[in-house]
């Protein structure tokens, strides 16, 4: 009997600043370094923040330079372990489209870097305005067509 393998290329890690998303990067990166991939992070705004962003309540720049310094501290993750990490940033939310939501963002961007592994950050802390990825984990562990590792 032959032995499957699984071929990984492009790990996604959807990420919201939160200290859950610090440890999915870390996993992400884990599991890049046994495969030989590469790992994406993909910077998820949540509603309030997106909100905030669109009505002038928050300097869009001020919120880039906060989401900036967090991948710095994937990249350094990544570097440690000698995987390449590229990175990009999505609103969770929007005010104009009732589809948008952080789950179906995070499996658009998989379908986008063609990813063929999700992490995804599944317990966060409710209080704190950054953590969106909670109400994304169980969307994409329900739709995703790719394995998904909830961390």
């Amino acid at each position: 009997m032959s032995e499957s393998s699984v071929e990984v290329n492009t790990v996604l890690v959807p990420v919201d600043g939160s200290d859950e998303s610090v440890r999915a990067v870390e996993y992400a990166v884990a599991i890049a370094d046994r495969y030989g991939a590469d790992v994406h992070t993909l910077y998820v705004f949540g509603e309030e923040v997106s909100r905030a962003i669109e009505t002038g309540t928050v300097e869009e720049d001020d919120v880039i330079d906060e989401t900036e310094s967090f991948i710095d501290g994937a990249h350094a993750i990544a570097e440690n372990a000698d995987v390449e990490l590229g990175s990009s940033i999505a609103y969770g939310f929007s005010t104009h489209s009732k589809l948008r939501h952080p789950g179906s963002t995070v499996l658009d961007s998989a379908d986008e870097v063609d990813a063929d592994f999700i992490v995804v950050p599944r317990e966060t802390l409710a209080d704190e305005p950054g953590d969106v990825l909670e109400k994304a984990a169980e969307y994409v562990l329900l739709y995703a067509s790719q394995p998904v590792l909830s961390v």
